[in-house]
């Protein structure tokens, strides 16, 4: 009979080793409706690391946190948006299709200022310059 830890190992090895589908979702305020963009490479993995760092206070979003806070997370659904299955190909993580249809999804939802919690993305014009007033010291 194998013991606890080895049982333990077997099924972290396991676990690690299925492979999950990855995509978009988002955290919606019932009350506000205001919304959430996110992605995933483990779709059931990072909603569920969401969902835990709101319970314990720590989200990275302040504002999403702090409307948790105050409505209570009974006030907030999350829906998946978009599901891509693992690939077969090891090789293709599938990154690519997943930062595409995170832009897709932020340019339909607009979930920004009023309407969500998401911070625009700098455009490629406005990280380069960025970088052009960091290295001349005008930051």
């Amino acid at each position: 009979m194998a013991s606890m830890k080895e049982e333990n190992k077997r099924l972290k090895k396991e676990y690690q080793s299925e492979r999950r589908p990855m995509g978009v979702f988002l955290i919606r305020n019932m009350l506000n409706d205001k919304v959430f963009v996110a992605v995933g490479l483990d779709l059931p993995g990072i909603i569920n690391s969401h969902t835990f760092q709101l319970k314990m206070g720590v989200h990275r979003n302040r504002q999403l946190q702090s409307d948790w806070n105050e409505f209570g997370g009974e006030n907030f659904a999350f829906e998946i948006l978009d599901q891509l299955e693992p690939r077969e190909d090891m090789s293709d993580d599938g990154r690519e299709d997943l930062a595409f249809l995170e832009e897709l999804w932020l340019e339909k939802l607009q979930p920004f200022g009023s309407r969500g919690y998401n911070k625009r993305k700098l455009t490629r014009e406005e990280k380069l310059r960025r970088i052009a007033a960091h290295r001349s010291g005008e930051d």
